[in-house]
């Protein structure tokens, strides 16, 4: 439910072919169903409803003619920054399953007016769903953040790869402390390339995504 599989449009994938050696290789660990989510940034990634649904149709066509048996939709992870207001205010936005609004923020401060915004989401109806709580380090020290944020009903997605250590000692022991304390709701891959596939394997393997997936507490709904 969080990958960057659509060619040309973000930090993801660059051609189609790297879309489909990507797609294989994650069939490969299993998976049978996807949502990418291309990013959507003011400032950067510019991307509209239109520019990801034309490059998801690249993407079923390629698979289909590739006779691969996936399915693959899409929606998008939305960057908190001023122009995401404008487009929760008079936008219908991209989401997952019945709802769910991917969002995520800056990785150098969170945005003082967070909890407002998460509420303006769900006034619109939307079903928040928070990308890799476990890679933002202003809140390390303050765990008591991601409880606040569940109590908010916010989902939090963790990164496989964050199990790994792919993104270093702190987002795995802070990954790890999430699922000890029951606050994890979904797991996505984060794919963007093939170095993230090589750090699925090994995260895939890792006792705590075992840990989590036994103990039956992810969301079912998507």
């Amino acid at each position: 439910m969080h990958s960057h599989l659509i060619p040309g449009i973000d930090d993801g994938a660059k051609t189609i072919e790297d879309s489909m050696v990507l797609i294989k290789e994650l069939m490969g660990l299993g998976f049978k169903k996807f949502y990418t989510t291309p990013h959507i940034m003011s400032d950067y990634f510019r991307n509209t409803p239109e520019i990801i649904f034309n490059g998801l149709e690249k993407v079923r066509a390629a698979v289909k003619e590739e006779g691969l048996d996936v399915e693959i939709n899409a929606a998008a992870e939305y960057y908190i920054d001023d122009g995401f207001l404008k487009k929760l205010e008079s936008e219908r936005l991209m989401t997952i399953g019945d709802n769910y609004l991917l969002f995520e923020i800056s990785y150098i401060n969170c945005p003082d007016n967070i909890e407002d915004i998460i509420f303006r989401m769900q006034v619109q109806g939307y079903k928040p769903i928070m990308a890799h709580p476990e890679r933002y380090p202003f809140w390390y020290n303050d765990f008591d953040r991601y409880r606040a944020f569940r109590d908010q009903g916010v989902l939090l997605q963790l990164n496989i790869n964050s199990l790994s250590g792919y993104y270093g000692y702190e987002a795995k022991k802070i990954g790890d402390k999430l699922v000890e304390n029951e606050l994890v709701d979904l797991v996505g891959t984060d794919c963007h390339h093939l170095k993230h596939v090589e750090g699925l394997k090994r995260g895939l393997k890792d006792k705590t995504l075992k840990k989590l997936v036994q103990a039956n507490l992810l969301n079912k709904h998507l």
